[in-house]
């Protein structure tokens, strides 16, 4: 199955580690680390619009960080 994140982008869901509400989730520094080294280290898919969530994926060992529009609870949502 494929979890569909808004913009044309579809994910495998079996490479879903989470799905992370970006307003409750940036408050944390160890989150904010996290995202800044991902983007240091070109792991980040960028959204066209302003970003509400963000997914954390795994596949063939690389990890990905997809910044989505959509909002967590959609996504959680799509993903039954």
């Amino acid at each position: 199955m494929y979890l569909n994140i808004g913009n044309d982008m579809m994910l495998r869901q079996h490479s879903v580690l989470g799905i992370f509400n970006l307003d409750n989730t940036s408050t944390s520094k160890r989150t904010r680390e996290f995202l800044e080294q991902a983007e240091q280290n070109g792991a980040v898919v960028p959204c066209d619009d302003l970003p509400k969530s963000f997914v954390l994926t795994q596949e063939y060992g690389m990890i990905r960080v997809y910044l989505t529009s959509l909002s967590a609870s959609t996504l959680e949502k799509r993903m039954k």
